[in-house]
């Protein structure tokens, strides 16, 4: 799965994906990806971390209620800093 923003980002992630014989559920919108997801539906989740809404680490929070072992990338184009990092919880 992947949650972006940007569709151009979308696009090109999940076209090299899909190339490499990988099944992809793409979504511009962190809600709407919230309300298709299930535990264990994903192998991995790639989230943006800078959205409107809801950010990529709330997104992840609330899917781990879901599926507790899921398992994420979080990538943006902004800068982030640790104290960003801190809140999640890897447990």
């Amino acid at each position: 799965m992947i949650v972006d923003d940007e569709s151009d980002i979308i696009l090109s992630i999940k076209i090299g994906l899909e190339d490499n014989g990988f099944e992809v559920d793409a979504f511009s919108e962190p809600l709407l990806a919230l309300s298709h997801f299930k535990a264990n539906s994903h192998a991995l989740v790639i989230l943006d971390i800078k959205m409107p809404d809801m950010n990529g680490f709330e997104l992840y929070r609330e899917m781990r209620k879901i599926d507790e072992k899921i398992k994420v990338f979080f990538f943006t184009a902004t800068e982030i800093y640790y104290e960003d990092l801190r809140d999640i919880s890897y447990h």
